[in-house]
């Protein structure tokens, strides 16, 4: 009897593209794969969009039925927001029922960019991209590309990270079809993004704004570009929101989030924790903030241990930190071990992503 061959679901396509900032018009290839992008969006289809933050998986947001794949394929809760990406100001302007002053003012300065804006949503955006809430997060992503792509689509974009739900999300074109396969149709490959963690986003409907999500553009730089004061958004306001029944505003709000497969602990004093779980056994990969210093050489001899450096400088701590989870996950380890980062403004979004995957 000959054996029936097993079907099995067809990877993406992965198509490479290359437009530098500056360069007016993309090379043909660039622009072959944004327009096959383009209509695959128009379509229906999800497709996975490089940005400067993360990659995102991208549905046309004006399309309830394209909008349920992201959350199918992602695994996605209901409850939890999506961000709408936007070509320009007047397109934001078009999804929302009131534009407010400081809405206006931040995107004069800091869009493009990673900046996200929770305003006031018009009826005409679907209630799946925001939760069933009276809120809509737009964002006009800094990358030419991802603007170019919207532009062609003739369409808003709803483009959550393009990983599974709660898991690390992608900085590459290798994660995403690493986490999603062939739940997404097309990936367009733009190499590594820029800042590696999510947009900043600002909830513009209350006085003072607020952080709901801490990211690149800090608190500082925002009260300074708009002269306001800018409050960041606690944990226990967002469990008491939860338990009044409201829709959450801002996606990255879940206690756990962007978390590794491999069990993650920060640690104040990992000196004193690593030999205690190499003792028991474990095999652990160490994110050391010092590895040069006597003890965690001492340590590194271990055959259980790898020990990643990380950066001191916060923006290049964040552009690795995705990549380097990641790259650990697949070494087979028991535990993670991230020495803990410093608690002022310019570590706030590090941080968070930290604790949301510890937990």
């Amino acid at each position: 009897m000959t054996p029936v061959p097993v079907r099995r679901p067809p990877l993406p396509i992965l198509a490479t593209i290359d437009w530098p900032e500056g360069v007016v018009t993309p090379e043909p290839k660039t622009a072959a794969a944004l327009a096959a992008a383009a209509e695959r969006l128009a379509t229906g289809q999800l497709v996975a969009i490089p940005t400067e933050t993360v990659y995102g998986l991208a549905a046309n947001a004006m399309d309830p039925d394209a909008v349920a794949q992201i959350f199918q394929a992602k695994g996605r809760p209901a409850t939890n927001p999506l961000i709408v990406h936007v070509s320009d100001t007047d397109m934001a302007r078009s999804l929302s029922s009131q534009w407010p002053d400081i809405a206006e003012r931040a995107a004069r300065a800091f869009w493009p960019g990673p900046l996200t804006l929770v305003v006031p949503k018009a009826q005409s955006v679907p209630d799946i991209v925001t939760a069933n809430g009276h809120t809509v997060a737009l964002r006009c992503p800094g990358l030419t590309v991802s603007r170019r792509l919207i532009e062609l689509a003739k369409c808003p974009i709803a483009a959550p990270s393009a990983n599974r739900s709660e898991a690390v999300s992608p900085t590459t074109a290798h994660h995403v079809l690493e986490g999603l396969g062939h739940r997404v149709g097309m990936i367009l490959d733009g190499g590594p993004c820029e800042h590696g963690l999510e947009s900043t986003v600002l909830d513009c409907t209350v006085d003072p704004p607020t952080i709901l999500r801490p990211g690149p553009i800090s608190a500082q730089q925002l009260a300074e570009a708009l002269g306001v004061q800018i409050l960041s958004s606690k944990e226990d306001r967002v469990e008491q929101g939860r338990e009044r029944g409201e829709a959450l505003r801002s996606p990255g709000s879940q206690p756990r989030h962007y978390a590794p497969r491999t069990r993650l602990t920060l640690a104040r004093d990992a000196t004193m924790l690593i030999p205690k779980l190499l003792e028991a056994g474990h095999r652990v990969g160490w994110l050391s903030r010092s590895p040069h210093t006597a003890a965690v050489v001492a340590l590194a001899a271990s055959p259980n241990l790898i020990v990643t450096p990380m950066p001191q400088d916060p923006a290049a701590y964040a552009r690795s930190l995705y990549a380097t989870l990641h790259a650990l996950d697949q070494r087979g380890l028991d535990r993670l071990v991230v020495d803990a980062v410093p608690a002022d403004d310019d570590w706030a979004a590090i941080h968070d992503r930290l604790e949301r995957a510890a937990t």
